[in-house]
């Protein structure tokens, strides 16, 4: 099952993200709060067959955001069927 972002709320500061499927159904959501130096995440999604999918969805996106401020913090927690999900962090 393919999934994509649909916005829901974009603010310079603030993020909320649909998860919905190809027939745009809602399966989850993301949220993104930046401070000055933090950056928090936290996201779920209900169907359990998806968590490559997210992780793969999430991943760049978070790595595109942490780039915008130089020594960025960023705290996440993310789950997909109630399993937490862990992203890699990019090395550089």
């Amino acid at each position: 099952m393919q999934i994509y972002f649909s916005p829901e709320l974009i603010k310079q500061d603030a993020q909320v993200l649909n998860i919905v499927t190809d027939k745009q159904k809602p399966v989850g959501y993301i949220a993104f709060l930046m401070e000055e130096s933090k950056m928090y995440v936290y996201g779920t999604v209900q169907e359990e067959g998806v968590y490559e999918d997210f992780k793969d969805l999430v991943t760049p996106y978070v790595q595109g955001l942490s780039k915008m401020k130089p020594d960025l913090e960023v705290f996440t927690y993310l789950s997909v069927g109630g399993e937490e999900v862990k992203l890699e962090q990019e090395n550089e």
